[in-house]
Protein backbone atom coordinates (compact mmCIF):
# COMPACT_ATOMS: atom_id res chain seq x y z
CA UNK A 1 0.00 0.00 0.00
CA UNK A 2 1.34 3.52 -0.84
CA UNK A 3 1.72 5.91 2.39
CA UNK A 4 0.88 9.17 0.58
CA UNK A 5 1.52 11.10 3.10
CA UNK A 6 5.24 10.11 3.06
CA UNK A 7 5.54 10.23 -0.65
CA UNK A 8 3.95 14.47 -0.51
CA UNK A 9 7.28 14.52 1.86
CA UNK A 10 9.23 13.10 -0.69
CA UNK A 11 7.51 15.49 -3.32
CA UNK A 12 7.93 18.33 -0.95
CA UNK A 13 12.25 17.53 -0.60
CA UNK A 14 12.54 17.11 -4.00
CA UNK A 15 11.16 20.52 -5.22
CA UNK A 16 13.25 22.46 -2.08
CA UNK A 17 16.22 20.43 -3.60
CA UNK A 18 15.40 20.92 -7.30
CA UNK A 19 14.75 24.53 -6.12
CA UNK A 20 18.28 25.37 -4.53
CA UNK A 21 20.23 23.81 -6.85
CA UNK A 22 18.48 25.34 -10.04
CA UNK A 23 18.85 29.40 -8.34
CA UNK A 24 22.89 28.76 -6.76
CA UNK A 25 22.71 27.97 -10.50
CA UNK A 26 22.59 31.72 -11.57
CA UNK A 27 25.47 34.19 -13.05
CA UNK A 28 27.95 36.16 -10.42
CA UNK A 29 25.84 39.15 -10.96
CA UNK A 30 22.50 37.87 -9.68
CA UNK A 31 24.48 36.60 -6.68
CA UNK A 32 26.46 39.31 -5.85
CA UNK A 33 25.90 40.31 -2.08
CA UNK A 34 25.35 43.86 -2.47
CA UNK A 35 22.62 43.62 -4.62
CA UNK A 36 18.77 44.94 -3.56
CA UNK A 37 16.76 42.38 -1.83
CA UNK A 38 12.63 42.02 -3.24
CA UNK A 39 10.12 39.27 -2.05
CA UNK A 40 7.87 38.55 -5.08
CA UNK A 41 5.61 35.78 -3.36
CA UNK A 42 5.74 33.38 -0.16
CA UNK A 43 4.67 30.01 -0.36
CA UNK A 44 3.38 27.65 2.51
CA UNK A 45 5.25 24.59 2.42
CA UNK A 46 2.88 21.56 3.63
CA UNK A 47 4.02 18.03 2.97
CA UNK A 48 0.27 17.35 3.81
CA UNK A 49 -1.49 19.16 1.46
CA UNK A 50 -2.60 18.66 -2.20
CA UNK A 51 -0.72 21.53 -2.92
CA UNK A 52 2.55 21.67 -1.06
CA UNK A 53 3.90 24.24 -2.57
CA UNK A 54 1.39 26.99 -2.38
CA UNK A 55 1.33 30.75 -3.23
CA UNK A 56 -0.27 32.66 -0.08
CA UNK A 57 -1.41 35.79 1.37
CA UNK A 58 -0.34 34.82 5.41
CA UNK A 59 0.64 32.33 6.97
CA UNK A 60 0.37 31.11 11.00
CA UNK A 61 2.81 30.41 13.45
CA UNK A 62 4.61 27.23 13.53
CA UNK A 63 4.64 26.47 9.54
CA UNK A 64 7.18 26.86 6.98
CA UNK A 65 7.13 29.39 4.61
CA UNK A 66 9.64 28.92 1.17
CA UNK A 67 10.28 33.01 0.23
CA UNK A 68 10.86 34.21 -3.25
CA UNK A 69 12.44 36.97 -4.81
CA UNK A 70 16.06 37.93 -5.41
CA UNK A 71 19.11 39.31 -3.88
CA UNK A 72 19.12 37.19 -0.81
CA UNK A 73 22.63 35.55 -1.28
CA UNK A 74 24.57 37.26 1.58
CA UNK A 75 21.55 36.96 4.05
CA UNK A 76 21.98 37.24 7.84
CA UNK A 77 18.92 37.42 9.55
CA UNK A 78 15.19 37.22 9.14
CA UNK A 79 12.61 38.84 11.34
CA UNK A 80 8.90 37.98 10.86
CA UNK A 81 7.39 41.04 13.06
CA UNK A 82 10.22 41.79 14.98
CA UNK A 83 10.94 38.16 16.27
CA UNK A 84 14.59 36.62 14.77
CA UNK A 85 13.72 33.39 13.39
CA UNK A 86 15.68 30.41 11.87
CA UNK A 87 16.41 29.77 8.18
CA UNK A 88 19.27 27.27 7.07
CA UNK A 89 22.05 29.17 5.37
CA UNK A 90 22.46 26.10 3.51
CA UNK A 91 19.33 26.38 1.49
CA UNK A 92 19.47 30.23 0.57
CA UNK A 93 20.24 31.11 -2.84
CA UNK A 94 19.78 34.84 -4.89
CA UNK A 95 16.23 33.88 -5.51
CA UNK A 96 14.86 31.64 -3.20
CA UNK A 97 15.25 30.34 1.05
CA UNK A 98 13.07 28.55 3.54
CA UNK A 99 12.60 29.93 6.93
CA UNK A 100 10.23 28.53 10.11
CA UNK A 101 7.48 31.61 11.47
CA UNK A 102 8.25 30.89 15.27
CA UNK A 103 5.79 29.91 17.15
CA UNK A 104 6.87 33.04 19.95
CA UNK A 105 6.29 35.35 17.15
CA UNK A 106 4.34 38.43 18.48
CA UNK A 107 0.66 38.76 16.12
CA UNK A 108 -1.89 40.98 17.60
CA UNK A 109 0.07 42.20 19.78
CA UNK A 110 3.21 43.08 17.80
CA UNK A 111 3.86 46.79 17.44
CA UNK A 112 1.69 48.37 14.98
CA UNK A 113 4.66 49.43 12.79
CA UNK A 114 6.51 46.01 12.23
CA UNK A 115 2.97 43.75 12.60
CA UNK A 116 2.50 41.65 9.73
CA UNK A 117 5.95 42.16 8.20
CA UNK A 118 8.97 40.20 7.19
CA UNK A 119 12.04 42.14 7.38
CA UNK A 120 15.18 40.80 5.82
CA UNK A 121 18.94 41.46 6.61
CA UNK A 122 22.56 41.37 5.23
CA UNK A 123 25.26 43.48 4.82
CA UNK A 124 24.70 45.57 2.39
CA UNK A 125 21.04 46.32 3.58
CA UNK A 126 18.10 45.33 4.43
CA UNK A 127 14.32 45.26 2.99
CA UNK A 128 10.99 44.73 4.09
CA UNK A 129 8.32 43.23 3.23
CA UNK A 130 4.49 43.05 4.17
CA UNK A 131 2.57 39.89 4.91
CA UNK A 132 0.24 38.45 6.96
CA UNK A 133 1.09 36.25 10.25
CA UNK A 134 -1.58 34.87 12.31
CA UNK A 135 -1.60 32.80 15.22
CA UNK A 136 -2.70 29.76 15.50
CA UNK A 137 -6.38 28.55 13.89
CA UNK A 138 -9.55 29.99 16.08
CA UNK A 139 -11.59 27.49 17.40
CA UNK A 140 -14.85 28.10 19.09
CA UNK A 141 -15.96 25.48 21.94
CA UNK A 142 -18.87 26.31 23.33
CA UNK A 143 -21.62 28.96 23.81
CA UNK A 144 -23.04 30.18 27.09
CA UNK A 145 -26.77 29.52 25.53
CA UNK A 146 -27.24 27.89 22.22
CA UNK A 147 -30.86 28.91 22.27
CA UNK A 148 -31.59 32.71 23.71
CA UNK A 149 -34.38 34.60 22.83
CA UNK A 150 -33.51 37.10 19.89
CA UNK A 151 -31.65 40.59 20.92
CA UNK A 152 -30.15 38.75 24.10
CA UNK A 153 -26.53 38.22 24.71
CA UNK A 154 -24.74 34.91 24.11
CA UNK A 155 -20.42 34.58 25.15
CA UNK A 156 -19.07 32.84 22.78
CA UNK A 157 -16.05 30.75 23.85
CA UNK A 158 -12.87 28.95 22.57
CA UNK A 159 -9.42 30.24 21.28
CA UNK A 160 -7.51 32.66 19.30
CA UNK A 161 -10.56 34.43 18.60
CA UNK A 162 -9.11 37.61 18.96
CA UNK A 163 -9.82 40.98 17.02
CA UNK A 164 -13.50 39.48 15.80
CA UNK A 165 -14.83 41.41 13.00
CA UNK A 166 -18.16 39.75 11.92
CA UNK A 167 -20.51 36.98 13.41
CA UNK A 168 -22.50 34.77 10.58
CA UNK A 169 -25.30 33.26 12.62
CA UNK A 170 -27.73 30.43 10.76
CA UNK A 171 -29.59 31.77 8.33
CA UNK A 172 -27.01 33.74 6.95
CA UNK A 173 -27.66 37.03 9.53
CA UNK A 174 -24.64 39.02 9.90
CA UNK A 175 -23.63 41.06 12.49
CA UNK A 176 -20.43 43.32 12.17
CA UNK A 177 -20.55 45.76 15.28
CA UNK A 178 -21.56 45.38 18.83
CA UNK A 179 -19.02 42.78 19.16
CA UNK A 180 -16.85 42.87 22.62
CA UNK A 181 -14.31 40.53 23.29
CA UNK A 182 -11.15 39.89 25.87
CA UNK A 183 -7.71 40.37 25.15
CA UNK A 184 -6.61 36.91 25.08
CA UNK A 185 -8.82 35.69 22.47
CA UNK A 186 -10.89 33.32 24.61
CA UNK A 187 -14.56 34.44 24.14
CA UNK A 188 -16.30 37.48 22.85
CA UNK A 189 -19.78 38.52 23.54
CA UNK A 190 -22.35 39.80 21.12
CA UNK A 191 -26.13 40.27 21.05
CA UNK A 192 -28.63 37.83 18.78
CA UNK A 193 -29.48 39.48 16.27
CA UNK A 194 -33.53 39.19 14.69
CA UNK A 195 -34.26 36.85 11.79
CA UNK A 196 -31.82 33.94 12.96
CA UNK A 197 -32.89 30.76 11.70
CA UNK A 198 -34.77 28.00 13.45
CA UNK A 199 -33.53 25.44 11.75
CA UNK A 200 -30.50 26.14 13.59
CA UNK A 201 -26.74 24.97 13.04
CA UNK A 202 -23.50 26.54 13.30
CA UNK A 203 -22.46 30.38 14.02
CA UNK A 204 -19.22 31.43 11.84
CA UNK A 205 -17.01 33.99 12.70
CA UNK A 206 -14.23 36.16 11.13
CA UNK A 207 -11.25 37.28 12.98
CA UNK A 208 -7.21 38.76 12.78
CA UNK A 209 -6.59 34.76 13.11
CA UNK A 210 -8.76 34.12 10.16
CA UNK A 211 -12.38 31.93 10.25
CA UNK A 212 -13.70 29.18 12.73
CA UNK A 213 -17.15 27.75 12.89
CA UNK A 214 -19.28 26.87 16.23
CA UNK A 215 -20.39 23.25 16.55
CA UNK A 216 -23.58 22.97 14.94
CA UNK A 217 -25.97 23.19 17.43
CA UNK A 218 -26.94 27.15 17.95
CA UNK A 219 -30.94 27.71 18.39
CA UNK A 220 -31.73 23.87 16.73
CA UNK A 221 -35.11 24.42 17.69
CA UNK A 222 -36.60 21.46 15.93
CA UNK A 223 -34.72 19.15 17.90
CA UNK A 224 -36.69 20.37 21.39
CA UNK A 225 -38.41 17.34 22.71
CA UNK A 226 -39.58 19.30 25.67
CA UNK A 227 -39.72 22.87 26.53
CA UNK A 228 -42.63 23.09 28.85
CA UNK A 229 -44.93 25.62 26.44
CA UNK A 230 -46.31 22.76 24.24
CA UNK A 231 -43.34 21.76 22.11
CA UNK A 232 -43.25 17.70 23.46
CA UNK A 233 -45.38 16.11 26.24
CA UNK A 234 -44.82 15.75 30.06
CA UNK A 235 -45.62 12.91 31.38
CA UNK A 236 -47.08 12.34 35.01
CA UNK A 237 -48.05 9.35 36.74
CA UNK A 238 -50.13 9.53 40.20
CA UNK A 239 -49.68 11.28 43.55
CA UNK A 240 -45.58 9.95 43.85
CA UNK A 241 -44.07 12.49 46.00
CA UNK A 242 -40.99 12.34 43.78
CA UNK A 243 -42.78 13.35 40.79
CA UNK A 244 -42.89 17.10 39.57
CA UNK A 245 -46.51 17.17 37.79
CA UNK A 246 -47.82 20.08 35.35
CA UNK A 247 -49.05 22.14 38.04
CA UNK A 248 -45.64 22.19 39.97
CA UNK A 249 -44.17 24.10 36.92
CA UNK A 250 -43.11 27.78 37.27
CA UNK A 251 -43.54 30.53 35.04
CA UNK A 252 -42.27 33.80 37.06
CA UNK A 253 -39.80 35.85 34.59
CA UNK A 254 -36.15 35.16 36.00
CA UNK A 255 -32.71 35.28 35.26
CA UNK A 256 -30.56 38.05 34.13
CA UNK A 257 -28.77 38.96 30.59
CA UNK A 258 -30.60 35.55 29.18
CA UNK A 259 -33.88 35.03 31.10
CA UNK A 260 -36.77 32.48 31.40
CA UNK A 261 -38.66 31.64 28.32
CA UNK A 262 -42.25 30.67 29.40
CA UNK A 263 -42.85 27.78 31.53
CA UNK A 264 -40.24 25.55 32.87
CA UNK A 265 -38.97 23.38 35.62
CA UNK A 266 -37.23 23.47 38.85
CA UNK A 267 -36.01 20.38 40.60
CA UNK A 268 -36.34 20.15 43.32
CA UNK A 269 -40.35 21.39 43.13
CA UNK A 270 -41.13 23.92 46.10
CA UNK A 271 -43.24 20.85 47.83
CA UNK A 272 -40.15 18.76 48.33
CA UNK A 273 -37.60 20.99 49.91
CA UNK A 274 -35.59 20.91 52.10
CA UNK A 275 -34.50 17.81 50.73
CA UNK A 276 -32.85 15.52 53.19
CA UNK A 277 -29.05 14.46 53.16
CA UNK A 278 -29.07 10.44 51.47
CA UNK A 279 -32.60 11.04 50.23
CA UNK A 280 -32.78 9.15 46.37
CA UNK A 281 -34.69 10.00 43.45
CA UNK A 282 -36.31 12.83 45.82
CA UNK A 283 -37.56 14.78 42.63
CA UNK A 284 -37.99 13.90 38.88
CA UNK A 285 -39.95 15.10 35.55
CA UNK A 286 -40.34 12.78 32.17
CA UNK A 287 -41.14 13.37 28.83
CA UNK A 288 -44.61 11.44 28.34
CA UNK A 289 -42.67 8.35 26.48
CA UNK A 290 -44.27 5.45 24.75
CA UNK A 291 -46.51 6.62 22.27
CA UNK A 292 -46.14 9.97 22.46
CA UNK A 293 -42.01 10.74 22.46
CA UNK A 294 -40.64 11.06 18.30
CA UNK A 295 -36.94 10.70 17.95
CA UNK A 296 -37.37 9.82 14.34
CA UNK A 297 -35.36 12.06 11.59
CA UNK A 298 -38.33 13.89 10.57
CA UNK A 299 -38.70 14.85 13.72
CA UNK A 300 -35.79 15.82 15.10
CA UNK A 301 -34.27 16.36 11.88
CA UNK A 302 -30.66 14.61 12.94
CA UNK A 303 -29.77 11.64 10.86
CA UNK A 304 -29.06 8.47 12.41
CA UNK A 305 -26.24 7.69 10.87
CA UNK A 306 -24.23 10.33 12.82
CA UNK A 307 -21.69 9.38 14.89
CA UNK A 308 -22.83 8.64 18.56
CA UNK A 309 -20.00 11.80 19.77
CA UNK A 310 -21.44 14.15 17.32
CA UNK A 311 -25.14 14.35 18.46
CA UNK A 312 -25.59 15.21 22.00
CA UNK A 313 -28.38 16.52 24.43
CA UNK A 314 -28.79 19.99 25.33
CA UNK A 315 -30.61 21.76 28.50
CA UNK A 316 -30.95 25.64 29.68
CA UNK A 317 -30.24 25.86 33.44
CA UNK A 318 -30.28 28.83 36.04
CA UNK A 319 -29.44 28.40 39.52
CA UNK A 320 -30.00 31.88 41.49
CA UNK A 321 -26.13 33.53 42.90
CA UNK A 322 -28.69 33.86 46.37
CA UNK A 323 -28.86 30.43 46.23
CA UNK A 324 -26.23 28.55 44.96
CA UNK A 325 -25.61 24.77 44.63
CA UNK A 326 -22.78 23.62 46.65
CA UNK A 327 -21.56 20.51 48.69
CA UNK A 328 -24.57 18.15 47.34
CA UNK A 329 -27.40 16.46 45.12
CA UNK A 330 -26.63 16.46 41.27
CA UNK A 331 -29.04 15.67 38.06
CA UNK A 332 -29.44 12.08 36.86
CA UNK A 333 -30.30 12.38 33.05
CA UNK A 334 -31.43 9.52 32.02
CA UNK A 335 -32.38 8.20 28.67
CA UNK A 336 -35.14 5.90 29.32
CA UNK A 337 -37.54 5.66 32.49
CA UNK A 338 -36.69 1.78 34.55
CA UNK A 339 -33.26 3.21 36.52
CA UNK A 340 -33.27 3.17 40.10
CA UNK A 341 -32.87 5.83 42.45
CA UNK A 342 -29.61 6.00 44.46
CA UNK A 343 -26.81 4.91 42.63
CA UNK A 344 -24.48 6.50 40.69
CA UNK A 345 -24.93 3.89 37.53
CA UNK A 346 -25.60 0.47 38.74
CA UNK A 347 -24.24 -2.54 36.32
CA UNK A 348 -28.01 -3.34 35.10
CA UNK A 349 -28.73 0.28 34.82
CA UNK A 350 -25.98 2.87 32.97
CA UNK A 351 -28.59 4.41 30.88
CA UNK A 352 -28.07 7.85 32.65
CA UNK A 353 -25.11 10.68 32.56
CA UNK A 354 -25.10 12.63 35.85
CA UNK A 355 -24.63 16.36 35.80
CA UNK A 356 -22.26 17.62 39.29
CA UNK A 357 -21.88 20.92 38.01
CA UNK A 358 -20.31 22.30 41.63
CA UNK A 359 -17.36 19.74 41.61
CA UNK A 360 -13.88 21.44 40.38
CA UNK A 361 -11.09 20.75 40.36
CA UNK A 362 -11.76 17.84 42.49
CA UNK A 363 -13.27 19.91 45.05
CA UNK A 364 -16.77 21.50 46.28
CA UNK A 365 -17.18 24.79 44.24
CA UNK A 366 -20.01 26.92 44.56
CA UNK A 367 -21.95 26.90 41.45
CA UNK A 368 -24.56 29.49 39.83
CA UNK A 369 -25.61 31.38 36.95
CA UNK A 370 -26.41 34.88 36.51
CA UNK A 371 -28.63 34.06 33.13
CA UNK A 372 -29.95 31.08 31.90
CA UNK A 373 -26.83 28.64 30.49
CA UNK A 374 -26.38 25.94 27.58
CA UNK A 375 -25.66 22.37 29.22
CA UNK A 376 -24.61 20.06 26.54
CA UNK A 377 -24.27 16.33 27.23
CA UNK A 378 -22.66 14.09 24.05
CA UNK A 379 -24.43 10.86 23.67
CA UNK A 380 -21.24 9.09 23.89
CA UNK A 381 -20.74 10.34 27.66
CA UNK A 382 -23.83 8.47 28.75
CA UNK A 383 -22.71 5.41 30.34
CA UNK A 384 -24.33 2.68 28.92
CA UNK A 385 -21.94 4.13 25.80
CA UNK A 386 -19.43 5.17 27.30
CA UNK A 387 -17.96 1.91 28.81
CA UNK A 388 -18.83 -0.33 25.48
CA UNK A 389 -15.12 -0.48 23.91
CA UNK A 390 -16.99 -0.13 20.41
CA UNK A 391 -18.31 3.58 21.21
CA UNK A 392 -16.27 4.93 18.43
CA UNK A 393 -18.18 3.26 15.95
CA UNK A 394 -21.43 3.78 17.23
CA UNK A 395 -24.21 5.96 15.70
CA UNK A 396 -27.42 7.89 16.75
CA UNK A 397 -29.11 4.74 15.67
CA UNK A 398 -27.44 2.91 18.62
CA UNK A 399 -29.31 5.49 20.85
CA UNK A 400 -32.68 5.32 19.51
CA UNK A 401 -32.47 1.86 19.58
CA UNK A 402 -32.04 1.36 23.24
CA UNK A 403 -34.39 3.71 23.83
CA UNK A 404 -36.94 1.87 21.15
CA UNK A 405 -36.29 -1.45 22.97
CA UNK A 406 -37.35 0.23 26.73
CA UNK A 407 -40.22 -0.81 28.21
CA UNK A 408 -40.97 2.69 29.33
CA UNK A 409 -39.45 5.22 26.90
CA UNK A 410 -39.53 7.99 28.95
CA UNK A 411 -36.50 10.41 28.78
CA UNK A 412 -36.15 12.57 32.21
CA UNK A 413 -34.42 13.80 35.01
CA UNK A 414 -34.13 12.67 38.43
CA UNK A 415 -32.79 14.92 41.53
CA UNK A 416 -30.81 12.74 43.55
CA UNK A 417 -29.25 13.74 46.83
CA UNK A 418 -26.67 10.61 47.60
CA UNK A 419 -22.80 10.07 48.13
CA UNK A 420 -20.77 9.66 45.68
CA UNK A 421 -16.36 9.87 45.20
CA UNK A 422 -14.59 11.66 43.18
CA UNK A 423 -13.60 8.92 40.81
CA UNK A 424 -17.10 8.30 39.55
CA UNK A 425 -16.37 12.05 38.15
CA UNK A 426 -13.14 11.63 36.80
CA UNK A 427 -12.67 7.73 36.12
CA UNK A 428 -9.49 7.83 37.68
CA UNK A 429 -9.70 5.06 40.53
CA UNK A 430 -6.77 6.69 42.57
CA UNK A 431 -9.76 9.37 43.53
CA UNK A 432 -12.11 6.73 45.22
CA UNK A 433 -10.65 8.03 48.48
CA UNK A 434 -12.18 11.19 47.87
CA UNK A 435 -15.90 11.15 49.29
CA UNK A 436 -18.41 14.29 48.84
CA UNK A 437 -21.30 13.08 51.64
CA UNK A 438 -24.72 13.92 51.06
CA UNK A 439 -26.42 16.75 53.39
CA UNK A 440 -30.15 18.69 53.83
CA UNK A 441 -30.17 21.09 50.63
CA UNK A 442 -32.78 23.76 49.68
CA UNK A 443 -31.19 24.73 46.20
CA UNK A 444 -33.49 25.50 43.36
CA UNK A 445 -32.65 24.06 40.22
CA UNK A 446 -34.10 25.41 36.86
CA UNK A 447 -34.41 23.60 33.83
CA UNK A 448 -36.12 24.38 30.45
CA UNK A 449 -35.57 23.98 26.39
CA UNK A 450 -34.79 19.66 26.51
CA UNK A 451 -33.21 19.46 22.87
CA UNK A 452 -31.41 16.77 20.77
CA UNK A 453 -28.62 19.01 18.97
CA UNK A 454 -25.77 18.10 16.43
CA UNK A 455 -22.58 18.11 17.64
CA UNK A 456 -20.32 18.17 14.58
CA UNK A 457 -18.44 21.47 13.63
CA UNK A 458 -17.85 22.22 9.85
CA UNK A 459 -14.71 22.10 8.34
CA UNK A 460 -13.28 25.48 7.79
CA UNK A 461 -10.35 26.03 5.09
CA UNK A 462 -7.57 28.63 4.96
CA UNK A 463 -7.60 27.97 1.25
CA UNK A 464 -11.11 26.46 0.51
CA UNK A 465 -10.40 26.70 -3.32
CA UNK A 466 -7.18 23.65 -3.79
CA UNK A 467 -5.42 24.82 -6.93
CA UNK A 468 -3.60 22.15 -8.10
Amino acid sequence: MINYNALKAVVLFIVLFITSLTLTSCNDDENNNGAEMTITGVYLEDADSDVPDRLVEFARLGQLIRVEGKGFTGLKKVYINGYSCYFNPVMVSDKSFVVSVNKNIPTTEAEEAIRNTIRLVKDAGEYTHNFTIRSAAPAITRISNTMPKMGEPIIVFGSGLLEVTKVVFPGNVVVTSGITQSKDGTYFMVNVPEGVSDNGGSIFIECANGGAYSPAYFNCKKGVILDFDGKGQQGSWGSSASMVAPEDLESAVIGEGNVSQGTYCVLPAAKQLPVAGGKNRCAEVWTAGNGVDDWSETALGIPHTLPIDSVGFQFDIYVPAATPWNESGFLKVCLINGLNGGEWASSDNKQCYNYVPWVSGGSAVPYSSSGWVTVTIPFSKFYVFAANANVSSMTFADVVALRDAASYKNFGFYFENSDFTLNKLTGNSADETKSFISKETSVRVYVDNWRIVRLGVPTYSDFPTVAE
